[in-house]
């Protein structure tokens, strides 16, 4: 049994909006590589006690949790799930700020920096 065999794909859990997909898949492209997914996680630290990751992987964990938004590939590993849990991720370009940000519903509190959460 291969760890890609493990994996599951579930119905609710990270949301990606049309906007941060449309940017995942031009920064993809730009890698040049197709066997990458966007990995979402939550760590210890930041201001508030956790604090989110985001980054391109290619690896398949036991127990990762899989969506795909139109090509795009989201993975969170199993400790991460219960913690993103309806979460939605957007990209936002405006003149005040640029980059990917996260909605979720399952923290209940956050620094000004809006890095971690609790």
């Amino acid at each position: 049994m291969s760890v890609s065999d493990e994996t599951t794909t579930v119905s609710d859990g990270i949301l990606l909006s049309d906007a941060a997909a449309a940017k995942v898949k031009g920064l993809l492209e730009q890698e040049g590589r197709e066997d990458l997914a966007l990995r979402v996680a939550v760590q210890p630290g930041g201001c508030s006690g956790l604090r989110y990751q985001l980054f391109f992987d290619e690896r398949s964990l036991d127990g990762d949790v899989v969506k795909d938004f139109e090509g795009v590939k989201v993975v969170t590993d199993r400790m991460s799930a219960p913690y993103l849990g309806g979460a939605s991720i957007d990209f936002v370009d405006t003149i005040e700020k640029q980059g990917f940000t996260i909605d979720n519903p399952n923290a209940t509190g956050s620094c000004a920096c809006g890095d971690s959460f609790s």
